[in-house]
């Protein structure tokens, strides 16, 4: 069975003005939650907005759902991609990490928690 998209991420300098753009132009309700805000779009996939306060700053990120955070990330990298964030654990959530395909677009890996 082929991995899913499971989530998005959409990067910005200020959270409030990017979530009041997207929810005027496609409705989607978004709440401010911690350090995001949080995105429902009313389909399977959710999403969220964040600035994380240096480079990049701005940019769109789907998160593909893996069974191993760190395995997927050494299959990439084995066929020519090259991490940008190693696997990170998000307490009570799972893990994530990022990379750049061989055309230096970042995508991310997903592992929640069960």
């Amino acid at each position: 069975m082929p991995n899913p998209v499971v989530h998005f991420e959409i990067g910005c300098r200020d959270r409030a003005k990017t979530a009041g753009f997207y929810s005027a132009l496609f409705d989607w309700s978004i709440e401010e939650q911690g350090p995001a805000h949080n995105i429902s779009t009313g389909g399977a996939i959710a999403g969220h907005i964040t600035a994380l306060g240096h480079e990049p700053q701005h940019y769109t990120m789907f998160y593909v759902e893996v069974d191993d955070v760190a395995a997927s990330l050494r299959k990439a990298e084995s066929l020519g991609a090259k991490t940008v964030v190693p696997p990170v654990t998000l307490p009570g959530a799972g893990m994530f990490a990022w990379f750049a395909d061989p055309d230096g677009n970042t995508i991310g890996l997903l592992k929640r928690k069960a």
